[in-house]
């Protein structure tokens, strides 16, 4: 499996894990021009919750959720500000989780960590 299929692969994994969690899928893999890239934004009950899906096949790098930086959280909130803007959806309350999905060992394992970001 290459790099792109084992994103697409988690991603799968965290939406499916998120609607078993009775969130619902908005929209996948929204991208604003150059600005950034939301993997998926769902409804969890009264908030719209912008998820940044992180993986890992390997420890050697440390966690999914350790790859998160300063930078990519500031491109996500930028992207995730437009979002709402475009869709008229300002004072919408909204929350930003991470689901990091652990590929190490052939049984995936998922962490929510909500509201982190």
């Amino acid at each position: 499996m290459n790099t792109t299929d084992i994103g697409t692969y988690a991603e799968d994994i965290a939406q499916e894990y998120l609607e078993r969690k009775q969130f619902v899928l908005i929209t996948r893999n929204y991208r604003y021009h150059n600005i950034g890239e939301i993997d998926l934004i769902m409804q969890d009950r009264d908030y719209i919750v912008f998820v940044e899906v992180r993986h890992r096949t390997s420890t050697a790098y440390g966690t999914p959720e350790a790859s998160i930086t300063p930078a990519k959280i500031k491109r996500l909130r930028r992207t995730a500000t437009l979002w709402l803007t475009v869709t008229n959806r300002h004072g919408t309350p909204v929350r930003f989780d991470v689901v990091a999905v652990d590929l190490v060992g052939g049984c995936p394992v998922v962490r929510h960590l909500i509201g982190c970001i």
